[in-house]
């Protein structure tokens, strides 16, 4: 039964003081439009804005066509459009409250929680705690089944790069844990003046849309997030043009970790929590090769000395070893292999590698001394020169699951971890096709149940771990093991 809300008028004695007669009256009286919603058309994935004046103030979703109108009062476009289509219930986008047109009065009907539940997910701790062991399937209304937490990603135009991004940070159990819940981060206080926040909040709408158990479609447009990357980033990341993952994961992570008040702390964020490491540098600088011998022989001077400095990072860059530049016997280019404990070995500590400046050379070497519950790998398989970007399609082999990051620790910093360096892929990103027009997808892992899954966009479909193997892996999300 719905209700109406009919205001009474305020009384008030001579001082001013109110008489005991209630402010509103609750009327129960059934709207007889309720079965005019059309809950097939309703998308709330877009921007709240007014369809006709494009104003973002006071904007109301027809029920009936999906569309967005401002205001409710006489002459407003949600009024027009109500008499002119007769179209009569509508939801304030912002309040949540539904609304019968022309008439202009409150309904409140228990049948209308599940629009309000698909425009606003909320989650409980509980329910929080059970999506680690939930194995059931969801149905959308129009009869699809899918997981929540595996769900497709629109592409507008040229946003795949983003779109995987998105969904392999999504799996990341502290990360998406902390952003289910708003109040994990409502009271967090920016600058006046200051829109970066704006990121936190579409990235929080975004995966309680993904995790949503009770959607009306099996899957999300990222819209209203990417419209906030390209207001934030001033433009440099766009969904009409195609753009690297790596440095949208770059910016995406810091923007987050400054826009919920982080500092230099490794605790200071949630996304120094789940990210950060730590290693130490070792730099030592060159002699220039065409320096002649008495300047070849002062090595001992300050400037040839080696420099040690700590650094904080969010991922590891790899090497590939260079692509053989002649074919083989049989005049066919084999596709090279590399082992992915061959690419860690720069990080070990003793594996030198040569950097060149445009007017000096320095020989590095990199020592990882503390390790994040998540490890990112990002897999350099793109060279940039003056006339164009060349791809090395090496293909590295690694093990999906009890990875062992320990192998590549000192003795005394494997101490230090207490046994526990063994990793887990959670998350795997693959580029195909040429630099210039290759496009991307997301390998994830769905935890309870063990299957992972290969998403392009809005296709999703399950996956062999063996086949995960074979891609052109370009950025990995290596999850560490509690047990």
């Amino acid at each position: 039964m719905a209700e109406v809300i009919v205001k009474k008028r305020k009384l008030s004695t001579e001082n001013g003081t109110d008489f005991s007669e209630p402010l509103s009256k609750t009327i129960h009286i059934q709207c007889p439009y309720l079965d005019t919603i059309n809950r097939h058309v309703l998308d709330f994935d877009f921007e709240k804005l007014c369809s006709v004046s494009l104003t973002r103030i006071n904007v109301y979703a027809c029920l009936v066509c999906g569309k967005y109108f401002q205001g409710r009062g006489t002459n407003t476009h949600a009024y027009t459009h109500s008499v002119a289509d007769g179209h009569h219930v509508f939801l304030n986008l912002h309040t949540l409250k539904f609304y019968c047109l022309p008439d202009n009065y409150e309904v409140i009907d228990s049948s209308l929680n599940d629009i309000k539940y698909v425009l606003n997910p909320i989650f409980t701790p509980e329910q929080i705690k059970q999506l680690d062991t939930n194995t059931k399937m969801s149905r959308a209304i129009d009869g699809t089944m899918y997981m929540p937490g595996i769900v497709g990603l629109n592409n507008i135009k040229a946003n795949d790069y983003c779109n995987v991004i998105l969904q392999c940070l999504s799996q990341v159990r502290p990360l998406r844990n902390y952003f289910l819940r708003e109040e994990n981060y409502a009271n967090i206080k920016r600058p006046p003046g200051d829109s970066s926040f704006l990121l936190v909040q579409r990235f929080g709408e975004l995966l309680r849309k993904l995790w949503n158990p009770r959607a009306f479609k099996a899957h999300v447009s990222p819209h209203e997030m990417l419209q906030a990357v390209v207001l934030w980033s001033k433009k440099r990341f766009q969904f009409i043009k195609q753009s690297d993952p790596i440095d949208f994961m770059s910016w995406f992570l810091n923007s987050l970790h400054m826009a919920l008040n982080g500092t230099k702390k490794s605790n200071s964020s949630i996304i120094y929590k789940s990210f950060l490491g730590h290693m130490r540098i070792y730099t030592r600088k060159l002699p220039p090769p065409d320096a002649d011998d008495a300047a070849k022989v002062d090595l001992s001077s300050e400037d040839y000395a080696e420099m040690i400095t700590e650094s904080p990072f969010l991922y590891l860059t790899c090497d590939l070893p260079p692509t053989p530049l002649f074919t083989d016997e049989f005049r066919e280019n084999i596709i090279p292999q590399v082992n992915l404990y061959q690419l860690l070995s720069k990080f070990n500590g003793q594996t030198s590698k040569e950097y060149k400046t445009y007017k000096e050379n320095f020989l590095k070497r990199f020592e990882i001394t503390q390790l994040p519950p998540y490890l990112i790998l990002y897999i350099k398989r793109f060279t940039k020169n003056t006339f164009f970007v060349e791809k090395n399609p090496t293909v590295v082999n690694f093990p999906v699951k009890n990875v062992d990051f320990g192998d590549i620790l000192t003795p005394e910093i494997k101490a230090k971890h207490n046994g526990k360096t063994i990793y887990e892929l959670v998350g795997n990103i693959v580029h195909d096709g040429t630099p210039e027009k290759g496009t991307y997808r997301a390998h994830v892992l769905h935890t309870p149940t063990q299957q992972w899954y290969e998403m392009q966009d809005l296709h999703v479909t399950s996956i062999l771990p063996q086949m995960i193997t074979l891609t052109e892996a370009y950025i990995q999300i290596y999850e560490l093991k509690q047990d």
